[in-house]
């Protein structure tokens, strides 16, 4: 498993923009969230109430997280990290940051789903999809795969979000998968399609509801969510599957670890425990239109393909960890 400089890595993710403020906590359980609190709010209350005390959480990104994780080192007073990502929890586990699960907390999942040291677990998953206009690509003319976006066909009608968390991680991936230099070959040419960016996935999806582009790279669940709140009668877009192992269709994980030196690591291990417990999987199924990662547990409310019918890439999601060259390639080609 490749690995980075993680003091560099964590010192370029800090300049990306400014770390979360440390500051004294007297709250039974300290989380540093990469999650949203517009998305877990709802959940850390009812987390509260699963381990009978007062959890005080600080939300920022992923990668800024991990980089105040690595820099504080033992003297932070985080006790959870709570990853949007698995490849921050990749870059903590694998500077001994993270402490091993036990294994009815990692049980809860398969295998993929989980670091092989045991330092973190998935709490759910997203699958990248492309959203497309109809009106301009009939299904029998979708892209089959990554190479397919290269032709000139696309120019000018892709969309992207270059400094959206899961573009970053889609790259990392391809990077994984194809080695430097194919990534890069791939980004130059999608680069010279003149794809128009956008600054979050949700102005993507708005885009292709507007016509305004024939097909965007993004995540699926934003679709689904905009279907819940509207009728998918009042959402042009639809949502591509990119099958047969594609780097388009990657499958990536929001996850949780124990961080190591944890003042009170049981009930750490208890949040972490709740995360993957069918009352959270139930949460993520229904609230975020997430994948549950937990087997038994499906959505209420929206109509989402079987996780296991998916077609991922094969990838060691820890793998992912690599941001920093990352960055710097899509510095190079023109994309960040």
């Amino acid at each position: 498993m490749p690995r980075v400089p993680l003091m560099a890595a964590a010192l370029a993710l800090a300049a990306l923009s400014p770390l979360v403020t440390a500051c004294g906590s007297s709250a039974d359980l300290t989380i540093y969230s990469g999650r949203n609190e517009q998305l877990v709010g709802e959940l850390i209350t009812q987390l509260e109430e699963r381990i009978g005390g007062t959890v005080e959480v600080r939300y920022g990104s992923s990668a800024e997280l991990a980089a105040q994780l690595l820099e504080e080192g033992d003297a932070t007073e985080a006790d959870v990290f709570f990853s949007q990502d698995a490849g921050a929890l990749g870059a903590l586990g694998g500077a001994g940051r993270l402490d091993p699960l036990p294994a009815t907390v990692l049980d809860a999942v398969p295998a993929e789903y989980r670091a092989e040291d045991g330092g973190w677990v998935a709490t759910s998953a997203r699958s990248r999809v492309l959203f497309y206009d109809p009106r301009q690509v009939p299904e029998a003319e979708l892209p089959t795969g990554l190479d397919a976006l290269a032709d000139p066909a696309w120019r000018g009608r892709l969309g992207y979000a270059p400094t959206n968390a899961s573009w970053q991680a889609f790259v990392t991936g391809l990077r994984v998968l194809r080695g430097e230099d194919g990534a890069r070959a791939w980004l130059e040419a999608f680069a010279a399609n003149e794809p128009v960016r956008f600054e979050n996935n949700i102005q993507i999806l708005d885009a292709v509801n507007a016509g305004q582009i024939a097909v965007g790279l993004s995540n699926h669940y934003y679709w689904y969510e905009r279907v819940a709140e509207v009728g998918e009668a009042n959402v042009p877009a639809r949502v591509h599957y990119v099958p047969g192992g594609d780097p388009l269709g990657l499958v990536n994980v929001a996850g949780a670890g124990v961080i190591a030196g944890s003042p009170d690591a049981e009930k750490a291990r208890q949040a972490v425990e709740f995360l993957v417990s069918d009352t959270a999987q139930q949460y993520f199924a229904d609230v975020t239109a997430e994948y549950p990662v937990r087997s038994g547990v499906s959505s209420t409310v929206h109509d989402l393909p079987p996780l296991s019918d998916l077609q991922p890439p094969d990838i060691d999601l820890s793998d992912l960890e690599s941001l920093q060259q990352t960055l710097a390639l899509l510095q190079e080609t023109g994309l960040a």
